[in-house]
């Protein structure tokens, strides 16, 4: 707005930009470390970490790595751990999800014995992992993933994860009803204070490939008969309200990055709180980029942390954690 005689402007937006303090009182967001979780690799029948060429600085855990990766995430005051198993062997049906010594199971029971209560405990409840064929669910006899018979496997992964001590299980499969399912069953089986992390709008992005690589992927092929279309926003609202009406305790948007839009239509539409994952081919492509010298590395995952919390995401779950957690409390 310029004043009346046209010589200088009567509001100066300006003024609240002038010093490293101002911009500090005025911020409208924030990001802390109670608000991140870091999401863990740990396979199984490693001697020592094992690196993820796709994703610098990023581990596939021993067990007794990723035991010392939680304390020092508890230590950092993250908001919590989201745990992946890779399996040495794998069967059509993703047995070892359900096995009490499957790594997945058992690396849930280490990273409890190790910080009981002091983080949140996540355990990714799906098939992917696990399954000779890739994907997220069984095959019928024509190749399609069969949704009801996995239902029953989802509902078994349910229970044996949250007897090995995860406090929110969550299901990233996108099969339809398995909320409804997984509630059920931990109910049934008196495990009611065991929370649902919905994985509620889960996009069939190419920026998932890094990931592949650190979960030793067996997929051919891709997933979009079952993860959302990018181009489909509403539909995204329509799947978090099933999930909320099937019992979730929390939503999430993945990946992060291309669906700030979703995320901030989500949290605009429920009562529960919000994630979203930041994913591995947005590190990717940050880490990338910045070895190149193309870009400022800190300032760039600052900017990608606030951004997804601007979009509205209580929660962020980023490789990132514990190096921004670190850095915050310098």
């Amino acid at each position: 707005m310029v004043s009346r005689d046209g010589a200088f402007p009567d509001v100066r937006p300006r003024r609240l930009r002038t010093t490293a303090a101002m911009r500090r009182m005025v911020s409208e967001t924030s990001v802390e470390p109670r608000q991140l979780v870091l999401p863990m690799f740990v396979a199984e029948g490693l001697a020592q970490p094992r690196e993820i060429s796709s994703m610098p600085g990023v581990v596939q855990h021993t067990r007794d790595s990723a035991r010392k990766a939680v304390v020092e995430a508890a230590e950092l005051g993250l908001g919590g751990v989201m745990l992946f198993g890779v399996p040495e062997r794998k069967d059509a049906t993703g047995s070892g999800a359900v096995a009490d010594d499957g790594i997945l199971n058992v690396a849930i029971r280490d990273v409890r014995e190790e910080v009981g209560d002091a983080l949140v405990v996540m355990s990714d409840l799906c098939l992917d992992e696990f399954t000779d064929h890739g994907h997220c669910g069984v095959l019928t006899a024509d190749g399609r993933v069969d949704n009801d018979a996995t239902l029953a496997i989802y509902a078994e992964m349910a229970l044996a994860q949250a007897r090995a001590g995860a406090h929110l299980l969550g299901p990233s499969g996108m099969m339809d009803g398995q909320v409804g399912v997984i509630r059920r069953a931990l109910d049934q089986a008196g495990l009611t204070d065991t929370g649902v992390l919905a994985y509620a709008a889960k996009y069939a992005s190419a920026f998932y490939g890094p990931f592949r690589e650190a979960v030793s992927s067996s997929l051919e092929g891709d997933r979009r008969t079952y993860q959302q279309d990018p181009a489909n926003g509403r539909e995204a609202l329509r799947e978090v309200a099933l999930d909320i009406a099937e019992g979730a305790d929390i939503v999430m948007v993945k990946p992060a990055m291309g669906f700030l839009d979703v995320v901030a239509s989500v949290r605009a539409a429920v009562d529960v709180p919000v994630a979203a994952y930041n994913i591995s081919g947005e590190y990717a492509v940050v880490e990338a980029a910045a070895a190149k010298g193309w870009i400022d590395r800190d300032a760039a995952i600052a900017e990608t942390l606030l951004s997804i919390r601007r979009a509205g995401a209580d929660i962020v779950l980023t490789y990132w954690a514990s190096e921004y957690a670190a850095r915050l409390a310098r």
